[in-house]
């Protein structure tokens, strides 16, 4: 499970889906699986966490890696290309973003 703290050094990235009520269970299932099966798996990874808005429009996913180096490897891997092709097909759009942590209240 990921842990917000000032003093994280790591890699931060978080990537919002825009879904429609009809595919955001079916794009859930599909990054689940991705984590469960793969993801987590690759070197670097911390820990992820998956959140649904309530109208079932917006999916929000925050992950820690070590480096950003292992993040950007994860997502280079033939595996992983492959499974952001059906994200693709399942999300009006999608959009990872790295940042890094600079305060926790």
């Amino acid at each position: 499970m990921p842990e917000i703290t000032a003093s994280f050094q790591g890699q931060t990235v978080i990537t919002t889906f825009e879904v429609t009520p009809g595919t955001a269970h079916d794009l859930m299932e599909a990054l689940e699986e991705a984590y469960a099966s793969f993801i987590r798996h690759q070197p670097g990874f911390l820990g992820a966490g998956l959140h649904m808005n309530d109208a079932r429009t917006r999916i929000a996913n925050y992950s820690q890696w070590q480096r950003r180096e292992d993040y950007q490897a994860m997502l280079r891997s033939p595996e992983m290309r492959e499974r952001n092709r059906m994200i693709g097909q399942l999300s009006r759009s999608f959009e990872p973003v790295m940042y890094e942590v600079q305060a926790v209240f």
